[in-house]
């Protein structure tokens, strides 16, 4: 029954309750109950890169936290077409406080800040003598681009023969 609950877990990819369990696998609940002990007993013993946890929602077969980077290395990050141009105009005028940013993309700018910041790409870090928050791009930014430096913002042939 244990393998037939990890094919189960395996298909299903999300978090599954002992009653889901039994009723894809066509048991009752203390057969699955047996079934998901002998699972996560089997996983805890073996040396690999999943297991079998119990989360609020229910059971899932998951990658082990020690291999989390290499979900953010290996699966490519999904950015809408917004927060892209956010992130470019992050990058070229690197760092920008939270305030010109807005004045440039638009008040949509404040989630696509989060969702940048929280997927490691911005730094977001208050300012001492502002209420706005200064942003600019990480590391991250640039391993993940392949980015060593990026261009100085634009500059027009008007400013470069002044210079």
């Amino acid at each position: 029954m244990a393998t037939k609950i990890e094919a189960i877990l395996y298909l299903k990819g999300q978090p599954l309750s002992i009653a889901e369990i039994a009723e894809y696998a066509g048991c009752d609940r203390a057969t699955a109950e047996e079934g998901i002990i002998e699972l996560i007993d089997d996983y805890a013993h073996r040396d690999s890169a999943l297991e079998v946890v119990e989360t609020p929602n229910g059971y899932s077969l998951q990658l082990r936290s020690g291999f989390q980077e290499l979900v953010q290395t290996l699966i490519p990050v999904e950015l809408g077409v917004g927060a892209l141009r956010t992130l470019a105009a992050i990058a070229l005028h690197s760092p920008i406080t939270q305030t010109e940013l807005v004045n440039l993309r638009g008040s949509g700018a404040y989630q696509h800040v989060q969702e940048l910041v929280g997927l490691g790409f911005v730094r977001k870090r208050r300012q001492a003598d502002s209420r706005s928050f200064s942003l600019q791009v990480t590391e991250k930014f640039h391993q993940y681009f392949q980015l060593e430096q990026l261009p100085h913002p634009f500059v027009s042939n008007h400013d470069e023969l002044n210079q």
